[in-house]
């Protein structure tokens, strides 16, 4: 029987099955071999047929449908054949999808005016939300946290370029004053060494520290020290030698007339001199002008 000779093939082994394998003895089971793919037909009548059965017969108005060809680009003034308009380009594509639509709405808009039928929302159009207004509040809310953190972000960049601006701009402030600084140093030391007789960078200071306080680089420039450099050069001098400046001489040595004895080395009146004057009784003084005022 089948099941006999079924549960026989299952029984064999491998070596069975590829014997019988190449004697032909196997035949196709489930996977068969088509010798020749099947012809396409293209039953135009059998179409139409179908599309007769379950079209319905109903107006324009019912339908709304709008069937247009190809639309020539009024700009290219391209051909109406098939080949103007490259499928693989992107671009031409969807633009050639657009203007056939525009010309169905160009197309469509009369006839609905013919029919009288409206085609703009009336200005007094009231249409309920999908969404409720918790939902919108949410967004709301989300949309306003977005906003607040990009305006943190902005401001936070904004702080960060003037941070970087003052930092550049005290460090230019800071060469300067260096470079005026050394330039300063080797005048002073060219006047000392007797190579220069000229004192400009004392009015170049003078000027310099004005214009960096006011804040203004035309402002007029004074000739000749100021009232405080007089003061200062009469009394130190104009630099050179300092050591033995203040040296007695023999006339300043011999020369006693501002010597005053009542006050040198705290002997004046009362034996102590000024301190003697404020100095205040001892306890058994006072005591003793005590008894004697009674």
């Amino acid at each position: 029987s089948d099941s006999e000779s079924g549960s026989e093939d299952s029984s064999l082994s491998d070596s069975e099955l590829q014997e019988a394998f190449s004697k032909g003895l196997l035949k196709p089971g489930l996977n068969v071999v088509l010798e020749e793919r099947p012809k396409r037909r293209n039953d135009t009548d059998g179409l139409k047929l179908c599309l007769s059965e379950f079209k319905q017969q109903l107006a324009w108005v019912e339908r709304l449908d709008v069937t247009l060809g190809q639309v020539v680009d009024p700009v290219a003034q391209s051909a109406t054949s098939k080949d103007a308009v490259d499928p693989e380009n992107d671009f031409q594509r969807e633009m050639s999808f657009y203007r056939q639509a525009q010309a169905a709405v160009l197309e469509a808009l009369p006839k609905l005016r013919k029919l009288q039928i409206p085609t703009r929302r009336p200005d007094d159009y009231f249409a309920e939300m999908a969404k409720s207004d918790q939902q919108m509040q949410k967004i709301r809310q989300k949309l306003k946290s977005k906003q607040e953190a990009m305006e943190r972000s902005e401001k936070a960049k904004q702080l960060r370029a003037m941070r970087k601006y003052g930092k550049k701009v005290q460090t230019e402030i800071l060469q300067r004053r260096q470079k005026e600084k050394k330039n300063m140093l080797n005048a002073v030391k060219k006047y000392q060494k007797g190579l220069s007789d000229k004192l400009d960078f004392l009015d170049e200071e003078q000027t310099s520290s004005q214009g960096n306080k006011k804040g203004s680089a035309n402002q007029r420039i004074k000739k000749g020290p100021n009232a405080k450099r007089r003061y200062k050069n009469q009394k130190f001098g104009f630099g050179g030698k300092k050591k033995g400046s203040k040296w007695n001489t023999k006339e300043s040595f011999n020369d006693v007339s501002s010597f005053r004895p009542k006050v040198a080395h705290n002997k004046g009146p009362g034996k102590g001199g000024k301190k003697a004057l404020n100095k205040r009784p001892g306890k058994r003084a006072r005591q003793k002008m005590k008894n004697r005022a009674r």
